[in-house]
């Protein structure tokens, strides 16, 4: 089992096993974004109504897909920690209730939705022909809903028996794919028909199936699947839905507005926010590799009653992460020139500067706040987890109204002071819960093995 064979590789060289696995992991989080991309870059091609008309149906997609990542993330944790009890029944039950889960939510969701797209569509300000093309591109996407519920069953499954290369290809197959059948089905190739917009979204949904049909194939290779689903696995997994629900809420509310007093600060405050927003949400995938790696390791030694293995592990993350933070905050400083002639308009370039070395700064810490994340993901401290992203993004959001209630004469440097206390909380949160550990705790010193 590649679980065992990581968590054995572990205890002799932690630093080695750390990053072979978190490789992979970065590797398959940067192809993921790739698929918009692709279509990005075919529907461009018919006009800029098309184009406006992806950029909603994604949005609001992606937004709602985000909702049940905890599908993944919970079935990592819990199938981490019956690996390391050396429960394989457990593990299978687990996988079970996940996909079921996933196969149930997906479809509720799609039929759900489904009567609310035109009203969601002009929400993001779509009129007239953006709508229709929108909600076609929505419609045709939501055929994929199951399929991407699945799948983040599956990579969960995937990444707690720490067989972290198998989401990689599993998502390079999907971007390949994606890119063929746009080509194909967005301006009609041979003898398939020119469906534009909702080719693409046709596009995405075959190949994201293509994807979750392999991984439901690999997943079952790892650990056979039970016919028998226990309902407190499906109970539990609700749960860690419960919180991971309430912390997404708020991690969108921050960001939202943020985004809203950048934006009201003027064209080129806003300008310069979404360059410095999106280059920033590119560097946390670097620091998700380390958390979603130390996850599997830190639930597989909590599952064995190792707490001082899974400690360990802990040390060994946030180091990591604190490395590549610093080492990201080098490359921002040094290269803000460089990004500013890339990503920000001439005029908006008095206004990025001060953000930008702000947003620099900051990653160290922020590094932090990830590493921790996926610490107490491995341990299961989902409630834990809620409570903090409720305390630190209040903490933001209060310097975010400040900023817009006062009108400073630099609110967008601002708006990303009010970024790094946010995430400044979070780490500091996450790691005094870590060290010393409070004696209720999972890490805790004091807390019973």
């Amino acid at each position: 089992m590649a679980a065992t064979i990581s968590a054995r590789n572990y205890t002799t060289a932690p630093n080695t096993t750390l990053v072979r696995m978190a490789l992979p992991v970065l590797v398959s989080l940067v192809a993921e974004p790739l698929t918009g991309l692709a279509d990005t870059a075919f529907v461009a091609r018919l006009g800029t109504e098309a184009l406006a008309s992806l950029g909603i149906g994604t949005m609001i997609l992606t937004s709602t897909f985000w909702i049940f990542n905890f599908l993944g993330v919970g079935t990592q944790t819990e199938l981490a920690k019956h690996l390391g009890a050396n429960n394989s029944e457990k593990a299978s039950a687990v996988c079970s209730a996940s996909l079921l889960l996933a196969l149930s939510l997906g479809i509720i969701s799609m039929l759900a939705a489904w009567p609310f797209l035109t009203l969601a569509a002009e929400a993001m300000g779509g009129t007239g022909p953006i709508t229709a093309l929108a909600v076609e591109y929505m419609q045709a996407r939501l055929f994929g809903a199951p399929a991407v519920l699945i799948t983040f069953a599956c990579f969960g499954a995937l990444r707690g028996v720490q067989d972290m290369k198998a989401p990689l290809m599993i998502a390079a197959m999907v971007n390949g794919l994606n890119i063929l059948l746009d080509w194909l089905l967005i301006f009609g190739i041979g003898p398939f028909p020119a469906l534009g917009v909702q080719g693409a979204a046709l596009a995405t949904s075959a190949s994201q199936w293509g994807g979750a049909l392999w991984a439901i194939l690999l997943v079952h290779r790892h650990i056979r699947f039970n016919s028998s689903v226990r309902l407190d696995d499906i109970r539990r997994l609700v749960s860690i839905g419960g919180d991971m629900f309430v912390r997404t809420g708020m991690v969108l509310a921050f960001l939202l507005f943020a985004t809203r007093v950048a934006t009201e600060a003027g064209a080129e405050s806003g300008a310069a926010h979404q360059a410095i927003r999106q280059f920033f949400f590119f560097t946390a995938l670097f620091l998700d590799a380390f958390a979603i790696s130390g996850q599997s390791l830190i639930g597989f030694f909590m599952g064995s009653n190792d707490k001082a293995m899974a400690r360990c592990v802990a040390k060994t993350v946030c180091v990591w992460s604190l490395g590549t933070g610093c080492l990201l905050m080098a490359v921002m400083l040094a290269g803000k020139q460089t990004i500013a002639w890339l990503l920000v308009p001439a005029e908006a370039y008095a206004v990025f500067n001060a953000p930008w070395v702000i947003a620099a700064l900051i990653q160290p810490v922020n590094a932090l706040s990830f590493a921790t994340d996926g610490i107490h993901w491995g341990t299961g401290d989902f409630r834990f987890l809620r409570n903090a992203m409720l305390l630190s993004a209040a903490a933001g959001i209060a310097i975010l109204a400040g900023t817009a209630q006062l009108s400073p004469e630099t609110p967008l440097a601002w708006v990303w002071i009010a970024t790094g206390v946010w995430t400044t909380a979070r780490a500091g949160l996450g790691l005094i819960r870590i060290w010393p550990g409070y004696a209720n705790g999972p890490l805790g010193t004091a807390s019973p093995s």
